[in-house]
Parts: structure tokens; C-alpha cells; sequence
């Protein structure tokens, strides 16, 4: 009884992106390998916007061992390209923000301009079919 009680507490515990890496939420994939996972944001600022996170449950980015924090980035810069090739822009940029979901997260956007990256822009609203053609656009350039 003991070790349901604890179980359910950690399930009840789990942050939504935990949620998303074990399948029990659905997301738009785009990636993943054995310690991160990559997931279109579904208030997205444009097409392509994209969530990278560890699937380690840490809340503050920089809490993160050095060698973890550092294979994340390598991860995202994949990510990255793929989003490049997807939807050509003039970068893609990256914020880390962390207040909205605790759970480490990096935000990776394609931008033409500065503005494109400012999160009190009007969010796009998407289709199902929509996301789904954008998470397979990126996926086919990885």
C-alpha cells in the first residue's frame, strides 16, 4: 500500500512535460534521444517553435550537471538545423525562460527579425493537421 501511495504521489508530482516524455500527454514529437526530447510548443510564436527538454525532472536549467547542461545544447543545435532546413529564416533563436512549467526547457524559434522572439506577440493557433505536418517537416530535415 506504502509503495502505491508514493508512486501516485510522484505521478501526481510530475511536471506536464514529464507527462509529455512518458506518452501519458500528447505531444507533437520532433525528436528524442536517451536524456532529451524535443516537442513543438503548442502556443507556438510562428511555425516551427520547439521545446527541447532533459527528461530528467530538473526545474532551474542551471541546475543541471555541467555535462548534461552542455549535451542539451549539442541536442538543441541538432534540433536547430533541422528547423533551419524545415523553415528557412534568418536564425533560429533559443530563450530559456522557466517561470511558466518547472521543468528545464529551451525554447528554439525560427526568427527573421529580434521581434519574432518577444513572448507577448499574439500566439499562433494551429490544426491538428497543421502541427502534425510541422512536426514531420522538422523531423524529415534531422
Amino acid at each position: 500500500m506504502r509503495a502505491c501511495l508514493i508512486l501516485y504521489i510522484v505521478k501526481a508530482m510530475a511536471t506536464i512535460f514529464s507527462r509529455i516524455i512518458a506518452g501519458e500527454i500528447p505531444s507533437y514529437k520532433v525528436a528524442e534521444d536517451d536524456k532529451f526530447f524535443a516537442f513543438l510548443d503548442i502556443n507556438p510564436l510562428v511555425k516551427g517553435h520547439t521545446l527541447v527538454v532533459p527528461k530528467q525532472e530538473v526545474d532551474y536549467i542551471f541546475d543541471l550537471n555541467d555535462e548534461d547542461l552542455a549535451a542539451m545544447h549539442v541536442f538543441a543545435k541538432k534540433v536547430a538545423r533541422a528547423i533551419e532546413k524545415a523553415f528557412p529564416c534568418k536564425k533560429v533563436g533559443e530563450a530559456v525562460i522557466g517561470l511558466e512549467v518547472p521543468h528545464a526547457h529551451i525554447h528554439l524559434i525560427p526568427i527573421q527579425k529580434e521581434s519574432d522572439m518577444l513572448f507577448s506577440n499574439p500566439k499562433l493557433k494551429l490544426s491538428d493537421e497543421e502541427f502534425k505536418a510541422v512536426s514531420e517537416a522538422i523531423r524529415a530535415a534531422l
